[in-house]
């Protein structure tokens, strides 16, 4: 098993040492499921530490000449790669816990009038994709103090970020946190288990309808699930299951099918990453309620996820800090109106897909205008399953008169081509204006609007020759 390198756990001794000689503390975190959960471990290790603290979730756009008004900021699941210490003042201290790639070097804190800690994995020649994410880097800081029960919330982070999407397990320094949780009595772990989200709450024949990686029969055609389902005598017209209903042996027979059907739509080459794409851990947290939406971890990290494109990240924080009451009614309404939101967004886009949907030669995007900022992202992976997946898909929308939100999504077949669109974006939206980043297969940016044009040009002949079409 992967340990955290020497070097890095220095800093976490450092990154205590700070906390405990300060007086006056401000968290930025990021606003997905990652970003909340890493705000909450932080905001509960500086509760239960005694040190009074502001917190705010924030997009990554407003980072760069970011006022810092306190002794300590500490920045978690961003700051990496933004100028977040432009205005810093002689004496101020700034902690960054973040695993995107980094714009300084490790030694960049030399010299400096301010105190500058930046614990990055890739500093320390370890993945930020798929070996730790912000949640997980916030929660080693949290054993130093000894919370190893938040480990299960560094799981979730890990969840919500896709750290799992390459092989269907959790590596690296996932791995030790993933077995913090088991150990603390918070976690079941069921291996290489079929990986369809809505285990517990959708019928199988519904959740399988959403399957989007590759394009099948099935996608989006609940009538073929059905049929498929009762042809392999795993499902009944009056009796229909959740996955978390099958046997072992059911789960077979529907995964030889999964295998099959994927393996006549995908070229040779991605042949032996096929199980991965239905094959994967399913985590169950013990401690919630067995009916709870909560128990499953796809569909808690999904919830948070909800929480945090409605501005809602603080109601998600109170749930994961232990308030299963108001805190959790109030989640369950957001969830519920999330949900809405996305279907209506999706079914304008895809009422008049070959309209829509844009096909150039290395790419397809979409205009989301009226579709919110903050679940454009989202609404574009969902888009994935009505369009060309051997090709990522862009959506825009405005954010104002002179901005646009991009987000994109891929595959994860593409992933195995080792093409980090997260590294692309952030360059290109560079080289417009723009910021952005991410990850390998979901990434995002802002950029100015009369640089659209430009922005999909010059990603358009940048994935020149990279993609298998």
């Amino acid at each position: 098993m992967m340990q955290i390198p020497p070097l890095m756990h220095e800093q976490y001794w450092k990154a205590c040492e700070i906390i405990e000689n300060a007086e006056d503390i401000k968290i930025y975190s990021h606003i997905d499921c990652d970003g909340i959960c890493s705000g909450a471990i932080l905001s509960t290790t500086l509760d239960r530490q005694n040190k009074t603290h502001e917190i705010e979730f924030v997009n990554l756009d407003v980072l760069d000449d970011i006022e810092l008004n306190h002794e300590l900021t500490i920045f978690s699941d961003l700051g990496s790669g933004q100028r977040v210490d432009t205005n810093a003042k002689k004496g101020q201290k700034i902690i960054i816990l973040d695993h995107h790639p980094p714009l300084r070097d490790l030694d960049y804190n030399e010299g400096k009038d301010y105190t500058y800690l930046e614990i990055n994995p890739m500093h320390h020649g370890i993945d930020g994709s798929y070996y730790v994410c912000g949640g997980g880097l916030c929660y080693f800081l949290a054993k130093e103090f000894g919370y190893k029960d938040l480990s299960w919330i560094g799981v979730l982070s890990a969840i919500g970020d896709m750290q799992n999407t390459k092989t269907g397990h959790f590596e690296g320094l996932n791995e030790i946190i993933q077995q913090d949780a088991i150990d603390e009595g918070y976690l079941e772990v069921t291996k290489n288990d079929i990986n369809i989200y809505g285990r517990n709450t959708r019928p199988l024949f519904v959740a399988l309808s959403y399957f989007s990686d590759v394009k099948l029969p099935i996608t989006n055609n609940t009538a073929e699930t059905m049929a498929i389902l009762e042809e392999l005598g795993i499902d009944e017209k009056h009796n229909r299951k959740t996955l978390n209903e099958l046997t072992m042996e059911e789960k077979g027979r529907l995964f030889q099918r999964l295998v099959e059907m994927i393996s006549k739509v995908v070229p040779g080459k991605y042949v032996r990453y096929i199980p991965q794409l239905i094959i994967g851990d399913s985590y169950t947290f013990l401690n919630e309620d067995e009916t709870s939406f909560l128990r499953d971890g796809s569909e808690f990290s999904t919830a948070m996820n909800a929480c945090g494109r409605n501005r809602e990240e603080i109601v998600a924080m109170e749930v994961l800090k232990g308030d299963r009451i108001e805190a959790l009614d109030q989640l369950e309404a957001i969830s519920k109106t999330h949900r809405y939101n996305l279907a209506t967004s999706i079914s304008k886009i895809t009422e008049n897909d070959e309209a829509n949907i844009i096909e150039m030669e290395n790419l397809q995007y979409f205009d989301g205008t009226g579709i919110k900022p903050e679940i454009v992202g989202t609404v574009t992976g969902m888009i994935l399953g009505h369009c060309n997946w051997k090709k990522p898909i862009i959506g825009f929308t405005q954010t104002d008169e002179h901005g646009l939100k991009v987000s994109l999504r891929c595959s994860r077949l593409l992933s195995y081509d080792g093409i980090h669109f997260g590294s692309i974006i952030r360059e290109i939206s560079s080289e417009v204006g723009g910021t952005g980043g991410g990850h390998a297969m979901a990434c995002g940016a802002y950029i100015p609007l009369d640089k659209k044009s430009e922005f999909i040009e010059r990603f358009n002949e940048e994935l020149t020759g990279k993609l298998t079409n």
